[in-house]
């Protein structure tokens, strides 16, 4: 299994990157976002991989972090959602998003992604909705950046961009961790995950940028009993 993918960029497509990896091209196939964070040929990247296998057919798909990789694995256990399909899904509302989308039951936000209908977005929430906040709560430990290739001794290091060349923007992961950490001190209190993941998310949505005691707070008032 090819877990991760390290090298110079050869080519950039709005679906997919050519990594040189020792002298060895390799094609992989990544969501529109991704495609719009990588940067551009001649410089270095990295991508955690998940290798598809299939009679005729070897495929790589690549994302930027543990956590996107982790629910890429998620989405294609639903019936309909293939790789492509859910690099499509990744695409349109990224891992933080769609963690949100399923814990508040919003399958419109996942109809959004181009080639997923009303029914398969429907089917995408029902389906994840208990398994999503276990990949909700890893995403402090897993929004992980794939990080750079090594150059080593004897190697050529990428050409460095010239001061006209376009560098893309950071990539922004949000407040993962703390929604993580907020689920999880919300299930060791004894709520119920999937209510407890809604919860966060609903918290999260109203402010991005809220601490973990903050978002633990906002979401134990939203879980309070309404009188």
């Amino acid at each position: 299994m090819i877990g991760r993918i390290a090298g110079i960029i050869l080519h950039r497509a709005p679906d997919h990157v050519m990594i040189d990896v020792r002298g060895v091209g390799y094609i992989v196939h990544i969501s529109e976002r991704t495609a719009a964070e990588m940067p551009p040929a001649g410089r270095a990247a990295a991508l955690y991989t998940d290798l598809l296998v299939r009679e005729d057919l070897l495929q790589l798909f690549g994302f930027p972090t543990l956590l996107e990789k982790e629910w890429h694995k998620l989405l294609t256990s639903v019936q309909g959602i293939g790789a492509k399909a859910s690099l499509a899904v990744l695409g349109t509302l990224g891992a933080e998003g769609l963690g949100r989308a399923i814990a508040l039951g919003d399958w419109s936000a996942v109809r959004k992604a181009p080639g997923v209908g009303p029914k398969l977005a429907q089917r995408v929430v029902l389906e994840l909705k208990d398994k999503a906040p276990s990949v909700m709560a890893m995403g402090g430990a897993l929004t992980v950046d794939a990080g750079s290739p090594v150059i080593e001794p004897g190697e050529t290091a990428p050409a460095s961009p010239s001061p006209t060349a376009a560098t893309p923007a950071p990539m922004t992961r949000g407040n993962a961790a703390a929604q993580s950490e907020a689920l999880s001190a919300l299930s060791n209190l004894g709520y119920n995950p999937s209510e407890a993941a809604s919860a966060v998310a609903q918290a999260a949505q109203t402010e991005p940028e809220a601490t973990t005691p903050a978002l633990i707070r906002a979401a134990l008032r939203l879980l309070a009993p309404k009188e």
